[in-house]
């Protein structure tokens, strides 16, 4: 069985292809991303497994839906194995779809509802199944939620404190960023020598960031929460804000809940502060920049924050950094694994500096805490669902 997997974010479509046969771990066969969506020159980029990497070609892509259809053109080239099913990303399924399943007109109809809930995420995601299924109407498709995870988090996390019509309304702490969750605790179980820790906190960090505390390998409490523009500082979404913050945005002249949506969605975070989302220039900016020396350090504190809250409410075995800055940025993860415990040092420089890939140890010795780098494999975790689910059904 050959599945296809799509992941789309806000600039780019991700997508691979998996060879799963039951039983047995999925296996890359191709691997894609049209990157640049909306901007005046947008890339594809295409490696085909033991195949050497080609060069990122131009082409247009405007919206996603045209980044879709040049997706799915790619997939469907001779040289690409016959494509048996497909699965979705989806980042909000909103208050009715809580678990993985097969998309039908009523998952359809339930994620149009959803748009409420993630306005600038799920009617994207829902045009690009209804063009994947247009052309390719033979085969199965399925929806993986990232909120599913998180779906064992007790009430006393998952309650806002706010009048009971809206709750009933579906309105709570969902958490996201789930499937990337689900991936690092797969990882740790099938690791040889490796015993899945039973407190544990995952610290997905990338242009969204997350602090998830697990217990047994089952989510307990996560910073983000209806939205995921809740939580800690990210590259342009600021978390956790006081709502009269919002309320004194929204009364400034010429203000619309469109134009602070926007605002607090794409303008906000690391962008508001240092001017740009790119954690590598703001590192190089740091050494002489003010603003951005203060991006670091919101960014940081907010992280640290989390972090500890987390340790204190469900206490921690093992720390995991995740996501492209928490597996690349040795210095963000120095500066948050190391101020826990005094002066004694969680993080080995050695392990944390080495250019490695792949999962790793990075702790010291002595450390009270053991702290990992594992590598998010959501289009993984996204394979092995689908390939259960088209075995044996959804349920």
């Amino acid at each position: 069985m050959h599945i296809l997997v799509i992941n789309s974010g806000s600039s780019s479509v991700k997508f691979s292809i998996f060879d799963a046969t039951v039983n047995r771990e999925p296996k890359p066969v191709l691997d894609g991303a049209v990157s640049g969506i909306g901007e005046a020159q947008a890339s594809l980029a295409v490696s085909h497994e033991d195949a050497p990497a080609t060069e990122p070609v131009s082409v247009s892509a405007k919206t996603s839906l045209e980044a879709i259809r040049l997706v799915l053109d790619e997939v469907s080239k001779p040289v690409v194995p016959a494509i048996d099913a497909i699965g979705y990303r989806v980042v909000h399924p909103g208050p009715k779809l809580n678990r993985h399943q097969r998309i039908t007109d009523t998952v359809l109809a339930d994620l149009e509802a959803a748009v409420v809930f993630a306005p600038l995420h799920d009617p994207d995601a829902i045009r690009l199944i209804r063009e994947a299924m247009a052309r390719f109407p033979h085969i199965p498709h399925f929806a993986c939620f990232d909120t599913v995870f998180h779906q064992t988090m007790p009430d006393a996390a998952t309650t806002y404190p706010i009048p009971l019509d809206y709750r009933a309304q579906g309105v709570r702490r969902y958490g996201f960023h789930g499937l990337s969750c689900e991936s690092v605790v797969r990882r740790l179980q099938l690791t040889v020598g490796v015993t899945l820790p039973q407190r544990m906190i995952i610290a997905h960090l990338g242009s969204g960031c997350s602090i998830t505390a697990l217990v047994d390998g089952k989510s307990v409490d996560t910073t983000m929460g209806l939205t995921p523009t809740g939580g800690i500082v990210m590259g342009t979404r600021p978390g956790d804000l006081d709502p009269g913050l919002i309320l004194y945005l929204l009364r400034e002249p010429g203000a619309t809940v469109d134009s602070v949506e926007q605002m607090l969605n794409h303008d906000a975070g690391i962008k508001a502060l240092f001017g740009i989302n790119d954690m590598r220039k703001l590192r190089e900016a740091a050494a002489k920049n003010s603003p951005a020396r203060l991006a670091l350090e919101v960014f940081c504190t907010s992280a640290r924050r989390a972090i500890g809250g987390m340790i204190a409410v469900h206490g921690a075995d093992a720390i995991v950094f995740t996501g492209g800055i928490g597996e690349h940025d040795a210095r963000t993860r120095w500066a948050l694994g190391n101020w826990l415990f005094g002066d004694q040092p969680e993080v080995e420089w050695a392990a944390n500096e080495a250019k490695l890939d792949g999962m790793r140890k990075i702790s010291a010795e002595e450390s009270n805490i053991a702290v990992y780098v594992v590598p998010a494999e959501e289009d993984l975790m996204i394979a092995v669902h689908v390939a259960h689910m088209a075995s044996f059904g959804d349920a």
